[in-house]
């Protein structure tokens, strides 16, 4: 099986540089311009094969700002993929180019926080067809919905259907280019939901294999302690489902690889060592929700350098 590109916006032996700081990666997540892309290719290989369809729907705050989905008809009359995506090659024949659509592409793309599904391809694919048509660019940060995926469930397939099938996202026509990115922003909305992040920035920092955890998350523990308060922390444990814990923070250790959340559970005063990694989401604990016993922390953060 050939691997997806190599790309400093995928998951790697090392966290890649950050993206830039201000909007849109800073935005909260409701402001933030975000643009979902799918495309589908005659093969695998940026440097031979080509798009042969493309949807990009530009989105801030649910509401979409631009859309663009296009057959693409590649030059030399190269296709490829059919028993995958379906489409007739007479359909390529009378449609636009790739070049000819990238005024919009990038006027899409603008100013926006790129969201696909195993994105290293979709990224791949976008920058080789670019640079053919004299417009390079390159996407060094993107967010990947296979790796948030990855991280938020335990399933046996990430595949964009096998999410489909476990949520009951419907999928009117699978592997073609607006119906992969509709079923994306439903996945997308349903992996917000459960990681809970301000920011696409803390959805960038999400990792798997990396050992990374995400620093909003470690200055939430810190913050829990600072002001000796209950949080349900949501936590998925190696092979297993998330779960819900109701969690009194007594010491964060940041000198460790990766971090570790220190505490005990609610009620029961049970001893429990998080890995900061493995940390979907901290909130504070709403006050109808306490359980009996909960008792007040046990000291402050344990740190070794800054959260």
């Amino acid at each position: 099986m050939r691997k997806p590109p190599a790309s400093d916006g995928g998951a790697g032996p090392r966290p890649p540089a950050e993206p830039p700081p201000g909007p849109p990666w800073d935005d909260s997540l409701a402001e933030a311009p975000l643009a979902f892309v799918d495309l589908e290719m005659t093969g695998l290989d940026p440097a031979a094969d080509r798009v042969l369809e493309i949807c990009v729907e530009r989105v801030r705050g649910g509401r979409a700002d631009g859309a663009l989905s296009s057959l693409c008809q590649p030059d030399g009359g190269v296709f490829g993929n059919a028993h995958i995506h379906g489409i007739d090659p007479d359909e390529v024949a009378r449609a636009p180019s790739f070049a000819s659509l990238v005024p919009q592409v990038l006027s899409l793309l603008e100013g926006a926080v790129l969201v696909a599904h195993a994105a290293a391809w979709d990224v791949a694919f976008l920058e080789a067809e670019l640079a053919r048509a004299g417009r390079p660019v390159r996407f060094a940060h993107y967010l990947d919905t296979l790796t948030l995926s990855r991280r938020a469930f335990a399933l046996p397939s990430h595949r964009l259907s096998a999410l489909c099938a476990e949520f009951g996202i419907a999928q009117a026509h699978a592997h073609r280019a607006a119906s992969d990115v509709a079923s994306l922003r439903e996945v997308f909305t349903k992996l917000v939901s459960v990681l809970s992040p301000r920011t696409p920035r803390d959805l960038w920092h999400v990792r798997v294999g990396q050992r990374v955890a995400r620093p909003d998350l470690v200055a939430a523990a810190i913050h829990a302690i600072d002001h000796d308060a209950a949080v349900t922390v949501r936590y998925r444990p190696a092979h297993r489902p998330p779960e819900e814990l109701v969690f009194r923070v007594t010491a964060v250790r940041t000198d460790l690889d990766p971090p570790r959340v220190l505490g005990y559970l609610l009620p029961s005063r049970s001893r429990r060592e998080l890995r900061a990694d493995r940390i979907l989401a901290i909130a504070p604990h709403h006050p109808l929700q306490a359980t009996n016993g909960g008792g007040r922390g046990g000291g402050r953060s344990q740190t070794s350098g800054g959260a």
